[in-house]
Order: C-alpha cells, then sequence, then structure tokens
C-alpha cells in the first residue's frame, strides 16, 4: 500500500482562494492519472483513485515479488461557489492541479473589510 503523508491514507491537498477560482493541488505519488477521478459540484471536489505498486527483488538464491492494491478519496469543501464547467485538472510529476473558477455570483459576493483599530 503507498502510505500518503497523512494518517488514513488521504492525499496530502492545499487549497488556496484568490478572487476569481480556487486552486487545489494533491500530492498522489505513484498513482497514474488514469487511476484518478474527479468530481466537482458548486461547493465541493472529490479526489479518487487507486494505487497499484509492485516490487521485485531478484538475488542469487531467491526472488521476492510483491504488489499492493489500494484506493484512496478525499472531498474537500470550497470556499466559494465553482463554475463547474470550466474547471480543469492536470496531472504533473506526482501532483494533481485542480484550476476551479468561481462563478460571477461568488466573485461579487466577496468583499474586503476595512480593520479599524480600537
Amino acid at each position: 500500500v503507498i502510505e500518503f503523508p497523512v494518517k488514513g491514507g488521504a492525499p496530502r491537498v492545499n487549497v488556496e482562494d484568490n478572487k476569481k477560482e480556487v486552486l487545489v493541488s494533491a500530492e498522489l505519488p505513484g498513482v497514474d492519472e488514469k487511476d484518478i477521478d474527479v468530481t466537482v459540484t458548486e461547493d465541493t471536489v472529490t479526489i479518487q483513485g487507486e494505487t497499484k505498486q509492485e516490487k521485485e527483488e531478484k538475488e542469487t538464491n531467491y526472488f521476492r515479488q510483491e504488489r499492493t492494491y489500494g484506493s484512496f478519496a478525499r472531498t474537500i469543501g470550497l470556499p466559494a461557489e465553482i463554475d463547474k464547467d470550466k474547471a480543469e485538472a492536470v496531472f504533473k510529476k506526482g501532483v494533481l492541479t485542480l484550476t476551479l473558477p468561481k462563478t460571477q455570483r461568488a466573485q461579487e459576493a466577496a468583499k474586503k473589510l476595512t480593520v479599524k483599530a480600537a
């Protein structure tokens, strides 16, 4: 089983919220892009997939072969409403990056407050 850096086998995830989009990146070492499924709703994203590893050792007096399989899933609540039709996913060097554009309504709903000293 591939052990992810967090307890329970869930991948480590970063979520960044900026004015126009939410960026989500997940570390998925040893996973192929064909084994990853991403589902996006207006307020959540679910990353799930399967891990497969094979390890083989050959020495003069023995041969050892190990195969491990496992699955993972992680659902993340998003800080703003997402335009799921414009969402994109890119997988490169073991890192899945999701670009999730905010809806126009979510972009307009945000208001920056001025902090005043008392």
